[in-house]
């Protein structure tokens, strides 16, 4: 039996002329595929659920969205694109295409398939430069400090050595970031203890 939310009906009849028709097709044949298929709203959408969310159909002043919750799983990155923007009831698939997306979403819900985590970008390998780390070599505190820091706080005095145009601006900032480095201090620690002074 299905189980439709008043709500759900309230947030179609708001909606753009142009989306309604899109919302209603959208939800007749979710209860078509299932009928024991949940109404909701969640974030202002209508959200249709079974054992998790299957699909959330939120609608904008210009379009609406179809978006399938394990959408990796079942559509292609161009499908889930197309799907993201929606101004027309021409822009959905027929009625079997559809259901087939619907009947796959509810599939992988009913055997508690989960998205895999995408694998975590490799962090880039930092490259320091020749000058800089004889400089960080000749002061043993300095160099210390600088393996102690987060990879983020070598970045930062990474690239503002190598930003430098000049010889001579470069030689300054490697002196300066020495002298702060033998203190512990990272690039932006001035910058920092304002921040912690306002919190």
């Amino acid at each position: 039996m299905s189980k439709k939310d008043q709500r759900v009906d309230a947030c179609i009849a708001r909606a753009a002329d142009f989306a309604k028709p899109i919302l209603n097709r959208i939800r007749k044949l979710v209860h078509a595929v299932s009928p024991s298929v949940t109404e909701t709203i969640k974030w202002n959408s209508p959200f249709y659920e079974r054992k998790g969310i299957l699909l959330a159909t939120p609608a904008f002043k210009r379009h609406c969205a179809l978006i399938f919750w394990k959408g990796r799983l079942i559509l292609s990155k161009n499908q889930k694109t197309k799907f993201r923007r929606l101004t027309s009831i021409s822009d959905l698939p027929g009625d079997k295409i559809l259901a087939g997306y619907i009947k796959k979403a509810v599939e992988l819900n009913e055997a508690g398939i989960k998205i895999p985590k995408r694998p975590k970008a490799k962090a880039k390998k930092l490259i320091v430069p020749d000058h800089f780390l004889a400089a960080l070599r000749n002061n043993k505190k300095a160099m210390t400090a600088f393996e102690n820091f987060s990879p983020s706080h070598k970045r930062e005095y990474v690239k503002w050595i190598t930003e430098a145009k000049r010889e001579e601006t470069r030689a300054k900032r490697i002196a300066a970031a020495i002298k702060q480095m033998t203190e512990g201090k990272s690039r932006n620690w001035k910058y920092q203890q304002k921040q912690r002074r306002k919190g």
